[in-house]
């Protein structure tokens, strides 16, 4: 496939994922009065296994190969399990803009165990939209903060969330070198749903007794910003450096912003405006190349000369 194509392909998943996210919060918020944490989180995690292994039948994916499975478990545990658990926890003793502000230490954990782990390149731009969007995630939480709304459970579980979701996102990339997206995304999925388990009577308790609203709202989050966006993501993974992909995500708390204000009627002030677009601009810097550099670590590039092939990536 040509690179540029491929290159825009990564660029058209990870947006599907993150607006997915961003549209993850405003559900949460409303499934989260009738479930207790443990129990949404095994519920929006059965539901996406069940539209993923759907997936996977209809086409046909086998078994991760063996190499895969450390990856994959280890994500599943961390990032499908432990984060969903803990964020939804957090997220019942603060207020969302420190939520949103405490999570967003993740791309930077991201980056940093990207170098270290997985030799992560760490060009000037990626740095500078880190620190952009960084700052506009800053703005952003601060601006949504409500006064007295915190406490040190809750930016503790945040803070353990962000470094479970770090954690998750370094794991799974070398299990996408021998496994499909799907097939990493699907098993990691399950692994997630496997440790929830404890949570079960909890979920059929509080289900019978939860508001449709709530129910299908969990149901939303399994299928789409789960099962759909936790797919495109490891397809854009795949395909670009971890650091990359988690600088993408700074883009998530302007929409958050963006979704509130018209999904609930939420008027964001200037100062949450200008975060925003602070985020927003971060991620356009983060993305973005120097034209005489070589092509992007994302995709395999042509061999410069005709004598010098190469098999880099």
């Amino acid at each position: 496939m040509n690179p540029r194509r491929t290159e825009l392909l990564a660029a058209g998943a990870a947006t599907v994922t993150v607006v997915l996210w961003a549209s993850a919060f405003v559900s949460i918020r409303s499934a989260g009065e009738a479930y207790s944490p443990g129990a949404l989180a095994l519920g929006r995690l059965l539901s996406g296994a069940l539209a993923l292994g759907v997936l996977c039948l209809v086409r046909r994916e086998g078994l991760p190969p063996r190499e895969a499975w450390r990856g994959i478990a280890v994500s599943g545990i961390l990032w499908f399990g432990f984060y969903m658990v803990v964020l939804n926890w957090g997220e019942q003793q603060v207020d969302a803009g420190t939520a949103a502000l405490v999570v967003n230490i993740g791309p930077l954990l991201i980056a940093l165990l990207g170098a270290r782990l997985l030799g992560d390149a760490m060009p000037p731009r990626l740095l500078a939209g880190m620190a952009v969007s960084f700052a506009g995630a800053v703005t952003v939480g601060l601006s949504m903060t409500d006064e007295g709304g915190s406490s040190v459970l809750g930016v503790v579980l945040c803070l353990l969330a962000a470094i479970a979701y770090a954690g998750g996102v370094v794991a799974q990339k070398p299990a996408l070198g021998s496994a499909s997206p799907l097939q990493v995304t699907t098993f990691g999925c399950l692994v997630g749903a496997v440790v929830c388990l404890p949570f079960a009577g909890q979920l059929v308790s509080e289900a019978a007794h939860a508001p449709a609203s709530a129910t299908l709202n969990m149901v939303y989050l399994g299928v789409f910003p789960t099962a759909l966006a936790f797919t495109t993501w490891a397809y854009a993974l795949a395909r670009t450096t971890a650091s990359r992909m988690g600088a993408t995500t700074y883009a998530v708390p302007a929409l958050v912003v963006l979704m509130s204000w018209l999904a609930l009627g939420e008027v964001p002030g200037l100062l949450t405006l200008a975060g925003g677009a602070l985020c927003l601009a971060g991620v356009a810097v983060s993305r973005s190349r120097n034209r005489n550099a070589a092509g992007p670590v994302t995709v395999p590039a042509p061999a410069p000369r005709p004598e010098k092939a190469s098999d880099s990536s």
